[in-house]
């Protein structure tokens, strides 16, 4: 349902606040090594993430990106919609484009209501609700 962009997006997101208690900047390089993803996409999703006011960057030597307190605790929804957009939660199972109640697909009766279940969960889960549980141990953001 995500694109690899915004799962991309996700992860940098979720590894900025895993380190905010550190009270440092992570760079592009630093993050995109972590999450295991290409540095010149990295760069640009966390560029869009700026602009969308997800996290803040600073330029300079001691620069890098990092969050807010206010920032870790926006729910995960915010990032999905600078990357992806809110229409990723109506895209049909099949990728049909004319799919709907009235003309549904195969798989529309069944893939509905999860596509609901979790976009109601993006709107309710925080940023700082994912990184606990990586500083934790009890997730992953490496595979």
């Amino acid at each position: 349902m995500l694109s690899l962009s915004c799962k991309a997006a996700i992860k940098s997101v979720i590894y900025l606040g895993s380190i905010s208690d550190t009270a440092r900047n992570a760079g592009i390089k630093e993050i995109a090594s972590y999450i295991n993803e290409n540095e010149h996409t990295v760069g640009k999703l966390l560029q869009k993430l700026v602009k969308g006011h997800v996290i803040h960057s600073i330029k300079g030597p001691n620069g890098g990106f990092f969050m807010t307190p206010e920032q870790k605790n926006q729910p995960i929804i915010n990032i999905i919609q600078t990357i992806d957009g809110k229409e990723v939660f109506h895209h049909c199972g099949l990728g049909l484009s004319k799919c709907n109640a009235s003309h549904p697909c195969p798989l529309h009766n069944d893939f509905k209501p999860i596509r609901d279940n979790f976009e109601r969960m993006c709107y309710e889960k925080k940023i700082n609700d994912l990184y606990e549980n990586v500083n934790k141990g009890l997730a992953y953001l490496i595979g």
